[in-house]
């Protein structure tokens, strides 16, 4: 059996075009996570190829991360998995385009207030931690899914600019990382079960396992900001990487 180039552009095999349909079916979101792609004979029927093309080009997509392959029981959607190295200040856009999804940004809540005793506990040991605070309130998406909430607090003493900034478009952690220089940073992990609101947020059951990262930051001793990331727990790992200590 000769295979032809059907459609498009006359280079483009069918084993590219299999693999691209269902590559843009998963990260649109059309194929959500467990999802099961069509059986290989299906497939066969639908593109007019041999088993051998579709074979292929499922197993490139299993070895990209995008499917799972079950013996027996035919090839599924995987949930992406992130990984954050906790040991540097990372983008969060960054971390969801290297899965190869699309990446957006919504402000859900920001609010000027005077730090309470709450805030100024976030925020940490140091001076300046008594004035005005800037309580941001953001959901990440990765594609069509949310990815993770943001619970952010920036100290106004520290970074007096953060008041005038809208962050409607862009959030505000590469903002501050570009605004302020910070010499000193400080990482929290934990695990918790996601409450209402969380779950609503991030598209979860309540209760749900939720991996959450906190970070503190400071600048010549003074506290910058905190942050609370919090994801669903099966799609996000956590790494760290380190060298010998020299004593």
């Amino acid at each position: 059996m000769v295979e032809e180039p059907v459609g498009g552009d006359a280079s483009t095999s069918l084993y590219q075009r299999i693999l691209n349909d269902i590559r843009d079916r998963i990260v649109s979101g059309e194929w959500e996570p467990g999802y099961r792609i069509p059986f290989e004979h299906e497939l066969t029927a639908e593109y007019g190829c041999s088993r051998m093309t579709v074979n292929k080009a499922l197993s490139q997509l299993a070895k990209s991360g995008l499917i799972e392959r079950r013996r027996r029981s035919g090839s599924f959607v995987r949930r992406p998995q992130s990984q954050a190295a906790v040991l540097e200040i990372h983008d969060i856009r960054i971390e969801v385009e290297a899965l190869g999804l699309p990446y957006r940004y919504e402000l859900m809540a920001q609010t000027k207030r005077r730090a309470t005793t709450v805030d100024r506990e976030r925020l940490g040991p140091g001076p300046s931690v008594a004035g005005q605070v800037l309580a941001l309130q953001c959901l990440h998406y990765a594609g069509v899914r949310p990815f993770c909430v943001e619970d952010r607090l920036i100290s106004l003493a520290a970074v007096p600019e953060a008041a005038d900034q809208e962050f409607l478009k862009s959030a505000p952690g590469p903002w501050l990382i570009g605004q302020v220089p910070w010499s000193a940073a400080e990482h929290v992990i934990r695990a918790a079960a996601a409450d209402g609101e969380t779950a609503a947020d991030l598209g979860l059951a309540s209760g749900a396992p939720c991996l959450i990262i906190e970070r503190r930051t400071w600048s010549a001793e003074r506290p910058v900001t905190h942050v609370r990331f919090t994801y669903p727990a099966n799609a996000h790992a956590v790494v760290a990487r380190f060298t010998p200590s020299d004593s």
